[in-house]
């Protein structure tokens, strides 16, 4: 079985799951000093995305492949042709820009991307299983980890809007399992948390994780744009779009992760309690 972005959240999570359970698994990897933090046991293969002919090492004898998108567009095509030519299972990590709610309907490069590797492994022929996470729970690491190692103040745009964040856990043991069992070829999976929350509460919720009183304070959202470095505006810009357009409604919820997995969904507040320590790292600001 091979794993692309191997070093990535949710593939490196997905290889210990594979391993756990005894699995052969292949990793491809752009550059081999990258691997050196991956099990003994996985077979270590170097390839590029941009270079599709360096990919055929990584998908010899390999009839299943967990596949994540993580190149310009350019090869797309080129290496999906690579793919089928290999392999007979392909399991997509794609987002759920086909789902009918606001917060999933703007525009986006990432998702016209995601919808044309679809089509592009569509007419291929090969069976395909689709993986669509909605929002990461790990996401609040990156957005306020920093402020709340600081002073506790969080400011942020659009704190009413909510989400559905899901366990990075539970969307890599989905993975894991559409890979392990047959009976997912043509499956379409969109995964969330268990419940809508504002970003607000989801802040309020890591310090209850922490024991400490956290304050959210709305920031205007030209401010935020103008905060964020000029390499970051469109994805800032595509959630900014995201967040008002989901203001007043309840984030999309689905089932999909219990239903996969027969045990309930992580919780947001679970996730918080489970990595209370990241917030806590690094240096604190003196006054």
């Amino acid at each position: 079985m091979l794993v692309t972005g191997a070093t990535g959240r949710v593939g490196r999570a997905v290889i210990d799951l594979l391993t756990d359970a005894g699995v052969p698994v292949r990793a491809l990897v752009r550059r081999s000093e990258s691997a050196a933090a991956l099990p003994t046991n996985v077979e270590i293969v170097t390839g590029d995305l941009t270079v599709p002919e360096s990919l055929d090492a990584a998908l010899h004898a390999i009839s299943t492949v967990f596949f994540v998108w993580t190149a310009p567009p350019q090869t797309a095509a080129a290496v999906v042709d690579r793919l089928a030519a290999h392999t007979q299972r392909v399991v997509y990590l794609s987002a759920p820009h086909r789902t009918p709610h606001p917060f999933f309907q703007q525009p986006n490069p990432m998702a016209a991307l995601h919808a044309e590797i679809e089509r592009l492994i569509a007419a291929t022929g090969l069976d395909s299983t689709i993986i669509r996470p909605g929002m990461f729970a790990s996401n609040a690491l990156l957005w306020w980890a920093a402020a709340i190692r600081g002073d506790g103040v969080v400011r942020w745009p659009y704190g009413a809007a909510e989400t559905a964040p899901v366990d990075d856990r539970d969307v890599a043991a989905v993975i894991a399992r559409t890979l392990c069992e047959d009976g997912h070829a043509g499956g379409d999976y969109v995964l969330t948390g268990p419940e809508s929350l504002t970003q607000a509460e989801q802040v309020s919720i890591i310090g209850d994780a922490l024991g400490r009183q956290l304050t959210f304070e709305e920031m205007p959202p030209d401010e935020f744009r103008r905060e964020t470095p000029e390499a970051a505006r469109p994805a800032v810009d595509m959630l900014l779009a995201a967040w008002n357009a989901t203001m007043g409604r309840p984030a999309y919820v689905t089932s999909t992760v219990s239903d996969l997995l027969a045990r309930p969904a992580r919780t947001f507040r679970q996730w918080a309690a489970d990595h209370a320590t990241v917030f806590t790292e690094g240096p604190h600001p003196t006054n």
